[in-house]
């Protein structure tokens, strides 16, 4: 592990600069950008979801990379990164799914659409990640584990792009099309909010990553050093040993 101070290195001033980019885009969303003509008031919720799931996907991916460095060189430190990469981004992907679904239902009037691609493979790629927790903690050895879950970080964020794919392919779209890939049918104003939230979410999400791992490791040097003054069993922790701290 790198210590605590190598990710605390100015984590004050992202966390600010998170907190200006998010305020930012909350004032263009709600007084700057113009009310959707087709949906009025409710399509804002369009600034939270995409930029939620855009970035839970980025993080699924952000976590495979990381864990190729483990496999690459036997640092634990990697795995700790994968492991914390992909925890964040899966309570992204949650928060993405639950605005998707308050916007489906003020919408369509349903909560859920399942002849919708971009709805389906978003779910399949979430409930996909769900299970990495629970093969991770089902392994006792440290090294297996670590090993075991870096193979799954990689071939799971590897069908990320089949979620883009899928709906790039797909004839029959239901899901509202407020965004492509050039943003072009979206007014200027509308253009800019988007784009601030995003920068916003995505300046969330690194923040979070930096702060859990400055815990994650103050909490491994602080178990280190009590291990070297009273000892192994003094510090031995309850339960799973291979759980990541």
């Amino acid at each position: 592990m790198l210590p605590s101070t190598t990710y605390g290195r100015g984590l004050r001033a992202l966390s600010l600069a998170t907190l200006i980019t998010l305020g930012a885009a909350l004032a263009l969303v709600f007084f700057y950008a113009p009310l959707d003509a087709g949906q009025g008031f409710v399509q804002k919720i369009f600034y939270i979801h995409v930029p939620l799931a855009i970035v839970s996907l980025g993080g699924f991916i952000f976590g495979g990379l990381l864990a190729i460095g483990y496999l690459r060189t036997g640092d634990r430190a990697w795995d700790m990164r994968s492991y914390v990469a992909i925890h964040i981004a899966l309570i992204f992907g949650v928060g993405g799914l639950i605005t998707g679904s308050i916007w489906a239902k003020a919408s369509w009037g349903h909560w859920w659409v399942w002849n919708e691609p971009t709805l389906v493979s978003y779910l399949i790629v979430l409930l996909l990640f769900a299970t990495y927790q629970p093969l991770r903690f089902s392994i006792e050895d440290p090294e297996r584990q670590a090993r075991y879950a870096s193979v799954f970080a990689i071939v799971a964020g590897a069908f990320v792009p089949l979620n883009y794919l899928a709906v790039s392919l797909a004839t029959a779209y239901v899901h509202p099309r407020v965004l492509t890939l050039t943003s072009a049918n979206l007014p200027a104003s509308m253009a800019l909010a988007f784009v601030v939230a995003l920068a916003g979410i995505a300046l969330l999400y690194v923040t979070l990553w930096k702060f859990e791992m400055a815990s994650k490791n103050a909490r491994s040097q602080v178990r280190r050093l009590r291990r070297t003054l009273l000892g192994d069993d003094a510090v031995r922790p309850i339960g799973r040993s291979a759980a990541p701290s």
